[in-house]
């Protein structure tokens, strides 16, 4: 079984919620990236998600553009970040590639399945990958099991929401707000019937992730949602210059604290 389906089962049967924090590849570098894996593991991720640096991001707000902008700066390729994730070893939380379509395709679809499995990936989040366009990622991925999370927007029409949740695997990744990521002051007030409505049409978890940054966020989805996804609040923490096992340790008790917030 797949590391993301055994996760998800597992936090079912003790009635748990998935927290899924984003940390960028690369930035400040890949050995900074490496301790930041470990830390947020310790402090309560349930999964985590790996942000591939590139270019031109359709979905990212200020923060995490910028972060890829330091990685990128640095020489970080798709190859060093498969490289530095297999390091790892038997790491024992999934994790999760938020990677762009066009690093896929100039890879090859095939090769980037199988080189992203053999570094220790279980799945990949491709956000500028339209579900009338994903068959062959579709396809390809349920053949390796591995898994291909979708996202559902707040502006997304019904009919293809239903086509989205019927194509996504893993789970489904739900967009709290319109827009970029970012951090929030509140989550939208139609959230809430948003999720309960999507509930109908999928058996996968929903994971909430766009503008969450705070535990009273948390603790407003924890009853109509599987997990939570965190990325520009920690992010964040990487653009000072200050020595990285500071960075480190206040991104840890960041996560340690949103993941209490799921069950306090």
């Amino acid at each position: 079984m797949n590391p993301i389906d055994q996760t998800f089962s597992r936090l079912t049967a003790n009635r748990r919620k998935a927290f899924i924090p984003f940390i960028t590849a690369g930035d400040p570098d890949l050995n900074a990236t490496v301790k930041l894996l470990r830390e947020v593991s310790r402090r309560g991720a349930s999964l985590i998600e790996v942000g591939f640096p590139f270019s031109d991001p359709i979905a990212d707000g200020s923060v995490i553009q910028s972060s890829y902008t330091r990685a990128l700066g640095k020489g970080v390729t798709v190859d060093a970040i498969f490289g530095a994730i297999r390091a790892l070893n038997e790491f024992n939380v999934p994790l999760v590639a938020m990677v762009s379509y066009s690093l896929v395709h100039y890879r090859g679809p095939q090769r980037f399945v199988r080189d992203a499995l053999d570094a220790g990936f279980s799945g990949a989040i491709v956000p500028d990958l339209p579900v009338e366009e994903a068959g062959e990622l579709v396809t390809l991925a349920a053949k390796h099991d591995f898994k291909l999370i979708l996202l559902v927007t707040p502006t997304t029409p019904r009919e293809r929401a239903q086509k989205i949740a019927q194509f996504s695997t893993g789970f489904l990744y739900c967009v709290s707000v319109v827009g970029i990521t970012g951090e929030r002051s509140q989550l939208p007030s139609d959230l809430l019937d948003q999720l309960r409505w999507l509930r109908t049409q999928t058996t996968l978890p929903m994971c909430v992730g766009f503008g969450i940054s705070k535990p009273e966020h948390v603790r407003t989805l924890r009853d109509s949602a599987d997990g939570v996804i965190v990325g520009s609040a920690l992010v964040r923490r990487l653009e000072a210059k200050r020595p990285i096992d500071e960075v480190v340790r206040e991104v840890g008790e960041m996560v340690q604290q949103l993941a209490a917030a799921l069950h306090d």
